[in-house]
């Protein structure tokens, strides 16, 4: 990607700090935007990006059978393609009591809909055996036409890690240990390992054709520590307010000086949206969202409004300093959430 940043990266202690300047091209660019500040890093010419994780979970009172679930979610990632969305990702989760569409088959299907601009999953490191998940992947990479992206996190909840014969109390151990052994597999190095996971001595192939960028969601201070410290970027989750998403932030920019490192090309968040037509339909939408609740979120914490209500709280997010929000339709209903989709299109120019 295009850019150059101007970053002050402290030294050992009594030392002056350091400036670093630093330049990347590729091409999945950004578009030129003004000078921004954020703690003790400048960004100099990049703009905004919206992506999109495409829900993966759909009650079946609401599609009627599985196969319109499967359906929704493939004509969602054609919307999302035409109206210009710069990345787009699936979810995991497992034994669910709703349909949840698992995502290295899913995406692999989606592919077919999305072109040569960036794509991923999410994947519950520690519910994963790291050859089969490293096969998965690369081979996920080979088909796509752009950048792959592995989203991964901790997870939670006893009921998937039982399921999956994991141990919930060491998924950290087994969460650091997973990405290290993939990481050495996509390099084609032989790997073998005998800590959570006891496998080897193993190789694969194919290769991924680029190297696979790593995005760690993570929320708890200890965890947004480990993210700076093994993540090529951080993804902050859906659930923080605006102010929460600062204090996140800044926990994670102190986590990068103190491991005298500069802030990374990209750091991500997640928000659950609906982009609406006019104010008065998205004060609709907010009215019902406050009456039914929406996934446990406080409702300051889900973005909903017309096009330009919407650029200006992703501007909001800017200023502290993400480059990406990755955006999950919070409407149940798929001629609402086609709808919403499109209308991002006119977000996106006015962060242009």
């Amino acid at each position: 990607m295009t850019g150059v940043w101007l970053s002050i990266a402290p030294l050992k202690k009594n030392s002056r700090a350091s400036i670093h300047v630093m330049a990347r091209t590729g091409r999945t660019g950004r578009a030129p935007a003004a000078l921004f500040q954020f703690g003790s890093a400048f960004r100099i010419g990049l703009t905004m990006k919206i992506g999109i994780s495409i829900t993966s979970a759909h009650d079946l009172s609401n599609i009627g059978d599985v196969r319109t679930g499967a359906r929704w979610m493939i004509e969602r990632a054609a919307a999302a393609r035409q109206a210009g969305l710069d990345s787009l990702f699936i979810g995991d989760h497992h034994v669910t009591g709703t349909p949840y569409y698992q995502n290295t088959p899913m995406l692999g299907r989606l592919l077919a809909e999305w072109g040569d601009a960036d794509v991923g999953a999410l994947y519950i490191l520690p519910l994963w055996q790291p050859v089969l998940l490293a096969e998965q992947v690369a081979t996920l990479a080979s088909i796509a036409e752009g950048r792959f992206i592995m989203q991964c996190g901790l997870g939670r909840g006893e009921d998937q890690f039982s399921a999956m014969g994991r141990d919930i109390r060491f998924r950290p151990s087994a969460f650091e240990e997973c990405l290290n052994s993939l990481r050495q597999l996509w390099r084609g190095e032989t790997v073998s390992s005998n800590g959570r996971n006891k496998f080897g001595p193993a190789t694969i192939a194919p290769l991924p054709p680029e190297p696979i960028d790593v995005w760690i969601g993570a929320n708890a201070t200890v965890a947004i520590e480990r993210a700076a410290r093994m993540g090529d970027a951080w993804l902050a989750e859906p659930s923080l307010n605006i102010e929460q998403a600062r204090a996140a932030f800044n926990t994670y920019r102190q986590a990068r000086e103190l491991l005298g490192l500069p802030i990374p090309e990209t750091v991500a968040i997640r928000r659950d949206i609906h982009v609406a037509e006019h104010p008065n339909e998205a004060d609709l939408i907010r009215q019902q969202v406050n009456q039914t609740g929406y996934r446990g979120f406080s409702t300051d914490a889900l973005i909903i409004g017309d096009p330009d209500q919407m650029a200006a709280e992703f501007r909001q997010l800017q200023e502290i300093g993400y480059t990406d929000v990755i955006v999950r339709s919070l409407h149940p209903y798929q001629g609402h959430t086609i709808a919403s989709l499109q209308r991002l299109s006119r977000v996106k120019a006015q962060l242009e």
